[in-house]
């Protein structure tokens, strides 16, 4: 919208503000009528009042609705200008997704510039002062520091109707505060800073009444607001209170009477908003109520003035910050096609929603709505339509937010407007400042007096102008991201208008196809504008990509649009008309078309654009690209063997196929040409390449899809096409020989071709076919269809008669192929309504075939065929008698276990598992699932039973865990029996082994199995085999077992000499003697085995083992040890001798033996290991019994003492270690012992203070009862009772070491109740009270002459 050159001869006084820089108006747009010069303040209060001089409209923003043409789609609630969005030039233009929510400037900012030159002039010239207050109704009003209210007109001249009141009565009354209008603007109400309220009449300017009692004395007017009835409104003091006034008119005497509504003293109300009502909704139920929201600092009331004072609702504001301003807003919406009254509340940044209603029986209904939650401390709060909220953030910034949706559609910063606060009203500057802390911190951002709303329109009073917000109508909204060259938003906005998605939405009228008609339109429009920008904005230097990238952001926006407005025409004769002359723009469109195309949202093009885009696409080496579309489009309107020879050449089959068909209605030549390309190979028995695989693997879909009336590769082929086109396809692949035949060609060679290319998937072609041809065989309704299909059967018939003949009489194919052909024939014939016939003697042939024991070659492949066709139904084909016996003769033992299932021989299948290699191990499993498994007889189970018995060596050879497994769960009984049969010894064991690893696992696993007890003759038994084949794991199968007898076991190991294991025995026998000399035997012959090796050495002779033989000495060392330990604990003195100094001079005599140097190291070892023994000894014998028997021995006894002086310091540092630490442990007990007395003396002395002065059992003060002399008792935890009360509760016993001991009744019973353990406080019992209470102190407690006990004791 260009700025039209009349609006520069219109002079302002506000011309010289320095405001924001804001679009300024098109006049001609909205035939404002041209001035030469704008009347001034002082013109206007010369004149008389009952004249009406027209003013001016410098800002159309106050145009009348009335006479704006409701089809003319440019209307406004209020006015139709367009100012600009200032945050929009600011930003970065970029590309938009389509799929991008846009919204666009939704709010139109003007400045009132008449109105702002007045208040301006007004200041200046007649000392009006600053503006303080505005209110929009029928006019708009404007109060004054000076006590002025300034009435401006509506009509399209901002013209000053009335200037109301003086600066002397403004020295009198202060400021105005506060303005109000009712609803037929006749009326006007003014508040003042220091209490004041006026009354005038808005159509003379006469002062009706002033009025001076309605609230306490000292206090500012906040809020003075008219209800929907005029002899009624409602007033808010900077004291908090709101009082009600009621307009009387007696005997010529105009009066007011007022109601204190709600008091300040019960919390300040800083807001009130009565419930308007719209001349349409004057019959609305709710507005005989007269319905008040007040929102004090915190929370929020909803009362009802009529038909008497009722409070409906208070709602909590939660925790807010301190300074945030409480907003009301009411606004009738229509919520499930019934328009109701919404309050929108808030203080802060969460606005709550309260929907009033009235429902059937007249009951009223406030309902909490879903609320919105913005980021921000809101200080406005405004309705300017039923679904869209104008709020103000504290750095005076505007978001516009739809509310169904709490989608923030646009943000603009009017901070340059300059906002009048109403701080000083708040804080009653005028009165003395007398408010509470809490208002005046409210008030800091209170600007109610300076935002209004009023149908749709938004004024703001700044401190020299005023400001109108309105929303732009839908044209504007697109116009304005025009004027910013943003087609692309523009286009997406256009687009949600015109789908119905767009929000804040003004200005379309209609019914919804009118409303697209006009949208689609503007649309065009901006597309013409598009195409012309991106073509001239074309960079003409610069490298190739950046001019593709160019239209790339641009053309397909262009496409998707003409597409979505379904305007192809426009498309293709106009926008690519235009785009064709930059050859870059061309291919770019074209190429732009695919996606288009394949989603099929694009199904016709015109001839031109067709060749032209085969053209670029083959230019370019697009040539899935060029498929693509081919497949999609009409292609009659092309040079189809151009096309056609195009597809060949490029290998774009799919698309050739397409041509074919639908170009030509030719179904044939297709598989013609690719059969020429995969037949020749396959006959010469020659690989394929992958191209050849994927024409194959084509020709068999496109043959199925033929078949079954589909069309290749997308669609269905025509109805008055399919039996024609399934008939030509039939034919063709029966034919005998091909086109272009020669003499070696064999018979049928279409049919050869596809079994040899791939067998299973031409059979699942047939089987398809045969499956549709048999449902519509069922449903067809009409003759010639029934012909048809019949017809269609009976060639399926023929090719089956082909394949039989081709593939049974020629060796060239593999059994799996046969098998295939086989499998399918008996899935055909196995179907209710098979129409089939095949002779029973290719059955017979397939069989021998299959089962030909001459050819040991492909055995698995044979077998895994003959059983598919079984399993499929083709044992009703056979003789089940030969076929036994060929299987067997072949071994095909799956085979003969399908036979004998089906005759319930489940006995014989035992004898298939056990020949058959690859599946002996799944005998196990399938034994015990038939004994376990309900389904089979009791005689059945037995069978196999029996079978499974009389095999049950080869099942122990085969795997004897799993064996063991079996007998546990299924021959319990048959244990014995089954190891007599087992000749071999060592499989004897292993079974044994793993039967005694299932019964211990059995027994400790999640799940316990049934445990199978073996007697102790088979443990004793499986302890000789052990001894036998595992001598080491001999003791720890004695240490888990317990079912064997230990003089058995004895002798058993006495017998194969496994001493460790006898020793074990004889010391849980309790021979602990017998088995400390059985080890100390094993001990003396392995030390002999270290003084022999050493002979050995020194002869030359050299033998290493696994372990040398002083570590088997340590190893036995440590066992007889150990065994000694044990023993010792329950031994006297002497008898703890005779175990310790046999062993003690068993390790001292071998060192006489070890002579040389070469003997050191051995010598070296066997004295620690001596030092280890005396180490362990002298727990149990004394030392000097041991000092003596060392020095009787020969080895130390005869030497120097030098030669001992090893062992004894070592013994003597033994003994100080020991003593060290005895006496570090004392110290620690005594200290830790010191600290505890110490701390308890501390607690037992310190002083108790009493929680309450009376007793907790019978709650009187023990100062006051003097009935009785008894003690006061007081505990640690602050609880005091008397004597008396806690000895007939049963709190207290005697000790024999005290006189007393006491518990606290209220701890004792609070910790009953808590299901905890029972507390007591009796000496020594714990450490809560352990010595406690022992220290008992009496003293005189007062004048009465009681006395008080005091008990400490953590007993609370």
């Amino acid at each position: 919208m260009s700025e039209s050159p009349d609006t520069r001869s219109l002079v302002s006084a506000s011309s010289q503000l320095n405001l924001m820089e804001i679009d300024t108006i098109d006049d001609k747009e909205f035939d404002i009528p041209q001035v030469d010069t704008p009347p001034t303040l002082e013109s206007i209060l010369n004149e008389p009042e009952d004249e009406e001089e027209p003013f001016i409209l410098e800002d159309t923003c106050l145009l009348n609705t009335e006479n704006i043409d409701a089809h003319s789609c440019e209307t406004s609630s209020l006015a139709s200008s367009d100012s600009g969005d200032r945050t929009h030039l600011k930003r970065k233009r970029k590309t938009v997704e389509l799929s991008t929510t846009v919204h666009g400037s939704v709010l139109r900012h003007s400045i009132l510039k008449g109105i702002s030159a007045q208040i301006v002039s007004a200041a200046d010239k007649v000392d009006a002062g600053l503006p303080t207050a505005v209110t929009v109704s029928g006019v708009i009003v404007v109060g004054t520091s000076h006590g002025l209210a300034l009435v401006f007109g509506k009509d399209l001249n901002q013209a000053l109707r009335l200037c109301l009141g003086s600066t002397a009565t403004g020295a009198e009354y202060g400021a105005v505060s506060a303005l109000s209008i009712n609803h037929d603007c006749t009326r006007l109400l003014c508040g003042f800073a220091k209490g004041h309220i006026t009354m005038w009449d808005l159509a003379n300017g006469k002062l009706l009444r002033t009025i001076t009692d309605a609230h306490p004395p000292g206090t500012a007017i906040l809020h003075v607001k008219f209800t929907d009835d005029p002899t009624l409104a409602v007033c808010n003091d900077s004291g908090g209170s709101v009082f009600e006034l009621a307009f009387r008119r007696l005997m010529g005497m105009r009066t007011c009477e007022s109601r204190c509504l709600f008091s300040g003293s019960k919390g300040e109300v800083c807001n009130v908003e009565p419930l308007l009502t719209a001349p349409d909704l004057k019959d609305h139920p709710i507005t005989q109520y007269s319905l008040l929201a007040m929102a004090s600092l915190t929370k929020i009331l909803v009362i009802g003035l009529k038909p008497s004072l009722k409070v409906w609702m208070t709602f909590p504001y939660g925790k807010t910050d301190p300074t945030s301003v409480p907003q009301l807003a009411w606004q009738f919406v229509p919520v499930q096609k019934v328009v109701n009254p919404v309050l929108a509340f808030c203080r802060g940044d969460t606005v709550h929603f309260l929907l009033v209603k009235k429902d059937e029986t007249g009951t009223i209904h406030v309902i909490k709505q879903r609320q919105l939650q913005l980021n921000c401390d809101i200080i406005s709060l405004n309705w300017i339509n039923s679904r869209t909220l104008v709020v103000m953030d504290s750095g005076e910034k505007l978001r516009v937010v739809d509310r169904p949706s709490q989608e923030e559609l646009e943000s603009l910063d009017v901070a340059e407007v300059q906002l009048v606060y109403n701080s000083s009203h708040f804080k009653s500057l005028a009165t003395g400042g007398n408010v509470s802390q809490a208002l005046a911190l409210v008030g800091e951002k209170a600007c109610y007096q300076s935002v209004c709303s009023y149908t749709g329109q938004m004024v703001l009073l700044g401190t020299k102008s005023a400001h109108i917000l309105t929303l732009r109508n839908w044209r504007e909204r697109v116009d304005c991201l025009l004027k910013q060259e943003r087609f692309v938003e523009a286009l997406s906005l256009a687009w949600s208008f015109h789908e119905g998605t767009a929000k804040a939405v003004l200005g379309l009228f209609g019914d919804p196809a009118k409303r697209k008609g006009v949208v689609a339109d503007k649309m065009i429009e901006i597309l013409f504008q598009y195409v012309e920008r991106s073509v001239k904005k074309c960079p003409e230097h610069g490298k190739i990509q950046i001019m593709e990238q160019h239209f790339q952001d641009m053309v397909p926006v262009m496409v998707d649009y003409c597409l979505q407005l379904q305007r192809t025409d426009l498309l293709f004769n106009q926008l690519y008309t235009r785009l064709v002359e930059n050859c870059v723009a061309r291919g770019v469109f074209l190429e732009s078309l695919e996606p288009y195309i394949v989603s099929e949202r694009l199904g016709c093009v015109t001839a031109p654009v067709m060749r032209d885009l085969l053209t670029h696409l083959q230019d370019n080496n697009m040539m899935d690209s060029v498929e693509n579309c081919l497949i999609h489009l009409d292609i009659t309107s092309l040079d189809i063997q151009q096309v056609v020879q195009m597809c060949w050449d490029n290998q774009l089959y799919d698309a050739m196929i397409y041509v074919f068909n639908r170009g030509m209605n030719d179904y044939i030549t297709p598989m013609e040409k690719l059969f020429q390309v995969i037949g020749p190979p396959l006959r010469e028995g020659r690989a394929l390449t992958d191209e050849q695989v994927v024409m194959g693997n084509k020709l068999l879909v496109y043959i199925s899809c033929s078949l079954a009336g589909r069309a290749y590769p997308l669609g269905d082929i025509p109805e008055d096409l399919v039996s024609q086109v399934k008939n030509q396809v039939f034919e063709f692949l029966i034919r005998l020989h091909s086109a272009e035949a020669g003499q070696e060609e064999e018979l049928y060679p279409y049919i050869r071709t596809l079994v040899h290319f791939d067998t299973p998937e031409f059979l699942n072609v047939l089987a398809l076919v045969s499956t549709s041809l048999q449902t519509q065989l069922v449903s067809q309704h009409t003759l010639e269809d029934f012909k048809n299909d019949k017809q269609a059967l009976e060639y399926q018939q023929r090719i089956v008669d082909i394949l039989l003949k081709v593939m049974v009489e020629n060796s060239d194919f593999t059994p799996s192929q046969v098998g295939c052909l086989f499998t399918f024939l008996a899935r055909q014939l196995a179907k209710p309504d098979n129409t089939l016939f095949v002779n029973r003697k290719l059955f017979d042939q397939v069989l021998e075939f299959l089962c030909s024991p001459d050819d040991d070659t492909r055995h698995t492949e044979r077998q895994q065929v003959l059983l598919e066709l079984l399993q499929v139904g083709g044992v009703i084909q056979f003789d089940e008698g030969r076929l036994l016996g060929l299987a067997e003769k072949a071994e095909f033992y799956q085979i003969c276990e399908f036979l004998y299932e089906q005759n319930h021989l489940y006995d014989k299948i035992l004898d298939c598992y056990l020949r058959d290699p690859l599946r002996k191990e799944e005998i196990f499993n399938y034994i015990h699932n038939l004994l376990s498994m309900p389904g089979y007889s009791s005689e059945e189970k037995h069978c196999v039973w029996e079978k499974a018995l009389l095999h049950i060596a080869e099942l122990v050879t085969l795997d004897p865990a799993k064996s063991a497994d079996l007998v546990a769960m299924h021959f319990p009984e048959e244990v014995r029996p089954i190891i007599t049969r087992l000749q071999d010894d060592h499989l004897v064991f292993q079974f044994l082994r793993c039967l005694l690893d299932q019964s211990a696992t059995s027994r400790e696993g999640p799940h316990p199995q049934p445990l199978l007890r073996l007697s102790p003759d088979l443990h004793e038994l499986h302890i000789g085999l052990l001894c036998r084949f595992t001598p080491r794991q001999l003791t720890d199968f004695l240490k888990a077992s317990q079912d064997y007898r230990l003089e058995e076991a004895v002798q058993i190991t006495e017998q194969y000499q496994v001493h460790e294991a006898t020793s074990y025995l004889l010391e849980k026998k309790g021979d602990s003697h017998g088995a400390f000399q059985v080890l100390l035997k094993t001990l003396k012959d392995k030390l002999g085995a270290v003084t022999s090796e050493k002979r050995s050495e020194e002869e030359g002779e050299t033998g290493r083992e696994e372990e040398s033989p002083l570590q088997r000495v340590e190893g036995s060392l440590g066992d007889i040890i150990a065994l000694c330990h044990r023993s010792s604990q329950s031994l006297n003195q002497e008898q703890r001798g005779v175990l310790w100094f046999p062993l003690l001079e068993a390790m001292m005599s071998p060192q006489k033996l070890l002579k040389g140097p070469d003997t050191r190291t051995t010598s070296e070892v066997l004295k620690e290991l001596t030092m280890k023994v005396l180490n362990s000894m002298s727990s149990f014998i004394p030392l000097p019994a041991i000092i003596q028997r060392i020095l009787q021995d020969p080895v130390y006894g005869k030497g120097k003492l030098a030669e001992i002086q090893g062992l004894i310091l070592g013994m003597l540092e033994t003994f100080n270690y020991e003593q060290t630490l005895l006496e570090t442990t004392t110290s620690l007990l005594n200290h830790d012992l010191h600290w505890s007395l110490s701390h308890l003396r501390a607690a037992v002395s310190r002083g108790l203070h009493p929680r309450q002065d009376h007793c907790n059992i019978c709650l009187q003060q023990y100062r006051r009862r003097q009935d009785s002399p008894d003690d006061i008792i007081i505990f640690s935890c602050g609880h005091l009772y008397h004597c008396q009360c806690l000895q007939r509760k049963g709190s207290g016993h005697a000790e024999p070491r005290l006189l007393q001991v006491w518990s606290c009744y209220k701890c004792i019973s609070s910790q009953r109740g808590r299901g905890g353990d029972r507390v007591t406080t009796e000496t020594g019992r714990g450490r809560s009270t352990s010595l406690a209470q022992t220290n008992v102190m009496s003293r005189e407690a007062g004048e009465d002459g009681k006395k008080v006990r005091t008990v400490v004791g953590n007993l609370s």
